[in-house]
């Protein structure tokens, strides 16, 4: 009798547990009203975590999401450069599509063996490949300069969102040249254990330093001023550690030596190409608007448009809505979304697949969010002023959102009996309502808009 009940007890928990995971699977994506005022919005990304911090400049981190419905997550970054400073050379385990938010840069990196350098103005896009070493330099004069990048994991392996490999450096950061036995090194770039270690041991500034003579880490700077002569030799490796050349000061040898050892270990042939094709950057100001109205506008940018977001599948888009307007709800089809509010305030609205409010948040300049794939949305600008977001997608082709209210909404392509019968109404009080607005994507100022948060 006693076996019978504990095998009725066994079955009841096998079957409590079986019927407990269906429903939490089919919740997942759920309110749970229990917890709803004491978690972090479910689709409001975390505050940005810093990673780097110098005297010359910061980058700061927001981790995307990860899970059963992202395979890979896509992750921002914020980098933010003093005038004159630079971000020394290293390597990621991601690719980076950059945004200039403000100011004027420089970017060089290694494509295909060559050093390719671009300069980078504001609105320009521009992607580093998982593995290609690059540098970044601030040249605007007095100026900060201020980038929002897309951090794109070919694969996701670990937990954090990205691995930087320092080439350059000493104490801080580290150079992964550190890493191998003094005697390894020497014999793999034919020169002494003593030059070698004096020269990835030097540098403790950080992995961003200022250029000026005035900062102690003006050794960039020499490497930077130098003439083409001296640059380019030294890029290409045409100097030897036997060739008898003069230098000016320890310094310039120090530089020269730097160089040499990034070339090598690098094995490119360091071709200098300015505005070499690989090398272009895309503007997003210099284009026309793929909508504008009297309401606000928008621009996406694909493969077909900026041909090198293809190998990391991903897309670049940016919105800005005018006082009290809204983008129309919509969903789309292909791909998740992330944004990043880059001006103003506004509200971001998400619905869950059962017809149930998912998040109604109010966001302003800084707050990341995301959209996953099928789920409807929309934004809505403050009544104060305007709205901007920038963001990516996860998918280079175009997306072609379907708009779910408005003049271009797929409620037009559906209308009939059909639709009039599902919705409950005649097909006469159904047309009066999908009629009634006369916009289409971008719509005219809402009810809903928020105030300021500050009023």
């Amino acid at each position: 009798m006693a076996s019978r009940a504990t095998l009725f007890l066994l079955a009841v928990l096998v079957l409590a547990t079986a019927v407990g995971g269906y429903y939490g699977e089919r919740r997942r994506w759920e309110p749970e009203p229990e917890e709803e005022e004491e978690r972090q919005p479910e689709f409001l990304l975390p505050k940005a975590k810093v990673v780097v911090r110098t005297d010359a400049g910061v980058m700061k981190v927001v981790k995307g999401v990860s899970g059963r419905f992202v395979k890979n997550p896509l992750h921002f970054g914020f980098i933010t450069m003093e005038p004159s400073s630079f971000f020394i050379p290293q390597y990621l385990d991601s690719s980076l599509i950059l945004f200039i938010r403000r100011g004027e840069a420089r970017v060089g990196h290694i494509h295909k063996d060559d050093l390719v350098e671009t300069s980078l103005k504001i609105g320009d896009i521009y992607r580093i490949e998982a593995g290609s070493t690059f540098y970044l330099i601030n040249t605007a004069e007095g100026q900060r300069l201020h980038v929002i990048c897309g951090i794109a994991k070919p694969e996701a392996i670990g937990w954090q969102p990205f691995q930087s490999f320092y080439i350059a450096g000493g104490r801080d950061p580290v150079s992964v040249l550190s890493g191998f036995d003094p005697m390894t090194l020497s014999t793999a770039f034919n020169v002494s254990e003593a030059e070698l270690m004096g020269m990835v041991g030097r540098q403790q500034r950080g992995p961003i330093v200022y250029l000026s003579d005035s900062h102690p880490s003006n050794i960039w700077s020499k490497f930077l001023k130098m003439d083409n002569h001296r640059k380019m030799a030294s890029l290409k490796g045409m100097a030897s550690m036997n060739e008898e050349i003069d230098f000016e000061d320890d310094e310039e040898q120090s530089v020269w030596s730097i160089s040499k050892l990034l070339l090598s270990f690098l094995g490119g042939r360091g071709d200098r190409r300015t505005g070499a094709k690989k090398g272009d950057a895309y503007n997003l100001y210099d284009r026309t608007p793929s909508f504008r109205n009297n309401y606000g506008w928008s621009i996406a940018v694909y493969d077909s448009d900026y041909k090198t977001l293809r190998h990391d599948d991903i897309s670049v888009y940016l919105v800005n809505l005018t006082a009290g307007s809204m983008m129309a709800p919509h969903i789309n089809r292909k791909a998740h979304e992330y944004g990043v509010v880059i001006g103003g305030s506004g509200r971001v609205q998400i619905v869950y697949p059962n017809g149930t409010l998912a998040m109604d948040e109010e966001v302003a300049e800084g707050d990341v969010f995301w959209i996953p794939r099928f789920f409807p949305f929309c934004h809505i600008a403050s009544r104060t002023g305007p709205f901007e977001f920038f963001g990516f997608s996860t998918s280079a082709r175009n997306n072609r959102p379907q708009f779910l209210a408005g003049s271009g909404s797929l409620l037009h392509a559906l209308r009939g009996p059909e639709l009039a019968a599902a919705f409950g109404v005649s097909e006469e009080r159904l047309n009066e309502i999908i009629d009634a607005q006369r916009e289409s994507t971008i719509l005219p100022s809402a009810t809903v808009a928020p105030p300021d948060r500050h009023e």
